[in-house]
């Protein structure tokens, strides 16, 4: 009797405590140029392909060519310089828009949580050269005290809840919705404003 009392326990903790959950496709829609940049710096094209079983999205110019791999907590990015001058990435402002609309501020690989709010320093990507970075919305970044606490960064879309129908509500919220990211950059003295549209294309559970 008391194994099959211990069994019942055992299979209700581990129904309440199982977790449903999966990923979101994401990937990059549109880009913003500043005005004129077609006379400046030629057309434009945006390709997706698939790499060690992960879809990126390659956007590329006269100026530019960059890399997106949007992750659970960030978007990963290359980008190359294909110029004749230094590009620097000024990063107070840069800008993340969430799929309401609201902007904030990002920090990229590099810096310390605890300095998330304080200026950071410009990335400089020399001619023809490349740099692996990453865009982090800060205003998902969180602290937890306690012994068992630390630093946590939020997922840019919730993916994970009780029930599979919760799962399910949850984001059906999100599925096609759309993000953008301001990345400010700086060529001589010119800086040139790209805005990376991405959109939730779908979501896999797990």
């Amino acid at each position: 009797m008391r194994k099959l009392i211990f069994a019942l326990f055992l299979a209700t903790m581990l129904t309440s405590c199982m977790t449903y959950q999966g990923f979101y496709n994401v990937g990059l829609q549109e880009v913003e140029r500043p005005e004129n940049a077609k006379e400046r710096y030629g057309e434009s094209k945006i390709i997706n392909f698939e790499e060690e079983g992960k879809t990126k999205y390659s956007y590329e110019d006269e100026l530019i060519k960059i890399v997106w791999l949007p992750l659970s907590t960030q978007f990963a990015f290359t980008l190359e310089n294909k110029s004749d001058n230094s590009i620097k990435i000024i990063w107070d402002e840069a800008v993340y828009v969430d799929e309401n609309g609201s902007s904030g501020r990002v920090m990229h690989s590099g810096v310390k949580y605890v300095d998330r709010s304080n200026p950071q320093p410009p990335t400089v990507v020399v001619k023809k050269a490349k740099v692996d970075d990453m865009v982090v919305p800060t205003d998902n970044i969180y602290y937890i005290s306690g012994q068992y606490g630390g630093w946590q960064t939020k997922p840019l879309f919730p993916n994970r809840a009780t029930t599979q129908e919760e799962l399910n509500v949850l984001t059906q919220k999100y599925v096609g919705k759309t993000v953008k990211i301001l990345l400010p950059l700086q060529i001589q003295e010119t800086v040139n404003e790209y805005i990376f549209s991405f959109k939730v294309e779908n979501f896999i559970s797990k």
